[in-house]
């Protein structure tokens, strides 16, 4: 039941399960009750289907931590500090938090808050926007489905679903993210995600600078979008040529 949600582009009724993974509907409603409870699913009722929850998610999270994808991005973050100047990190989803994998910093780098280990919340870091973007609405409602679900750090950054969502709108458009002063004042960040075969984030590359460098917003950008297109690539198996 979890291959078939997660090959499907978004929620799916009962029946469509059914007839997907060939058994009865009343056991799939079973199932689906039982798995609900656990997070494994998200029911959405306004609309009668269901959909891939959160639980799903992390462990998929965790398989690719344990995977190498580490091992994957540590060259690309690497080549990104030494083209760049800026602080490189690898963060990954982790319910509705962002938490940091890898960390690459310049020499004489200001100190971030970020660092492996460090968890964040998603909504305020690029990081954890950039993976938002590109899940299902339903998983997004599923994370943040009241005002209750959002911290905040310094005051700035979407602080209700609707506002996130609109954030989440534009930025699944441009096609990347960026926060500045959401985190940490002074510092700008920007970032993009990897995907697995069928288009779901794997984990995200962002790039963190003082506020004050001269470095455009987009020179950033062009760079991290291309480090996350090759981390794509090699999670597939298709690494460019060095």
């Amino acid at each position: 039941m979890l291959r078939f949600l997660a090959t499907r582009p978004g929620p799916v009724s009962a029946s469509a399960i059914a007839d997907g993974i060939g058994v009865p509907r009343s056991s799939v409603y079973q199932l689906l009750e039982a798995m609900a409870e656990e997070g494994f699913v998200t029911h959405l009722p306004e609309e009668r289907r269901w959909g891939l929850g959160v639980a799903a998610f992390e462990i998929g999270s965790a398989y690719l931590r344990h995977d190498g994808v580490e091992r994957l991005a540590r060259p690309l973050l690497r080549r990104l500090t030494e083209s760049t100047g800026a602080t490189a990190q690898l963060g990954i989803l982790h319910g509705s938090d962002t938490l940091y994998l890898l960390k690459e910093q310049p020499p004489h780098a200001p100190t971030l808050i970020t660092g492996v280990g460090v968890r964040l919340p998603a909504h305020l870091t690029a990081s954890g926007r950039a993976m938002l973007a590109l899940l299902p609405r339903a998983q997004v409602r599923a994370l943040y489905p009241g005002t209750g679900s959002f911290t905040d750090r310094t005051g700035r950054g979407p602080a209700t679903p609707g506002e996130l969502r609109q954030v989440l709108a534009e930025e699944r458009r441009q096609g990347w993210s960026s926060e500045e002063g959401q985190v940490t004042e002074g510092f700008l960040s920007v970032a993009s995600a990897a995907t697995d075969h069928n288009g779901h984030p794997v984990a995200a590359i962002a790039l963190t600078v003082p506020s004050a460098r001269p470095i455009t917003r987009a020179a950033l950008t062009a760079r991290v979008r291309d480090a996350a297109s090759e981390l794509t690539r090699r999670l597939a198996g298709r690494a460019s040529p060095a």
